[in-house]
């Protein structure tokens, strides 16, 4: 399974480090080393807690261009990963916001990076950048051009997004992983910090028949034992936050707790039954 031959284990805890405001977006602060530094300080922090992983991402660069970004983040996320790839020895992966996975792809290259996550994968999806088209046949033909080994991390039906008509989460699942070639797929909420159901996640890692399923979104210490029933691994920021909150920086002792409690198994006390026929509307 990728999560093994990535992280080394079944189940890993995947971190984010929320990047502030790069070059040429609209609340870009003039100076990198301040972005730098604090990128820095929240990899070591979730290092210190005990992740599995990270994944860099220009979160602060919102609003967002749907698909190609500015060469000027290009530039500044391959020197900040480079940065933290010789700081920390964990895998890293990259999510080039809010679709762009040839530069995702193109840093990972250059950095040696271990895989990079992409929001519309397949399909096409309706979010506030506009219509954005999955182009998986690119994305594909990309890497196999780089001759990288980087695993590609797929969003099914993602958050701040809605898809045009109203498909089969089965069927979603199974056209990103069967026809679009993803290594693995994340399912999340409706938006961030919202996590997907357990019926979903069920539904999902049916679907998959093996590919590694993600919780993408949502995942807190009190659900995420629940959560993990489901999944086979999970990506997780705000909660790691000091007081939960998304503006705020990496707390070493709330990841601890998260690691914690993503370690205890749990036995729910309303365990879902099948529901592989179910439509839903979830992102």
């Amino acid at each position: 399974m990728i999560t093994e031959k990535i992280f080394g284990k079944k189940n890993p805890v995947i971190g984010v480090v929320h990047l502030l405001p790069l070059p040429t977006s609209a609340r870009w602060g003039g100076n990198l080393r301040d972005v730098i530094r604090r990128a820095e300080q929240e990899a070591t922090a979730l290092t210190a807690g005990g992740v599995d992983g990270i994944i860099i991402e220009n979160f602060f660069d919102a609003p967002f261009t749907k698909d190609n970004v500015d060469p000027a983040t290009v530039s500044a996320m391959t020197l900040i990963v480079d940065r933290i790839m010789n700081l920390v020895m964990l895998p890293i992966g990259l999510n080039v916001l809010r679709n762009d996975a040839k530069s995702a792809l193109a840093i990972a290259s250059c950095v040696g990076a271990n895989f990079i996550r992409v929001n519309v994968y397949t399909g096409v999806m309706a979010t506030d950048q506009g219509l954005i088209e999955g182009k998986a046949h690119e994305i594909q033909r990309y890497r196999r051009e780089l001759g990288e080994d980087i695993a590609i991390f797929a969003d099914v039906l993602v958050k701040h997004a809605r898809p045009l008509g109203t498909p089969n989460l089965t069927t979603a699942v199974q056209d990103t992983i069967e026809r679009g070639l993803a290594d693995a797929v994340i399912l999340s909420g409706w938006a961030t910090g919202l996590p997907p159901s357990i019926e979903d996640l069920e539904l999902a890692q049916s679907a998959a028949k093996g590919t590694p399923v993600f919780i993408g979104s949502g995942a807190t210490p009190d659900n995420i034992a629940d959560l993990m029933t489901f999944a086979d691994g999970v990506i997780v920021s705000s909660s790691l936050k000091r007081h939960g909150r998304i503006d705020e920086t990496i707390d070493p002792s709330r990841v601890s707790q998260f690691i914690e409690a993503a370690q205890t198994p749990m036995v729910s006390s309303n365990p879902s039954t099948s529901t592989l026929t179910k439509t839903v509307n979830q992102t």
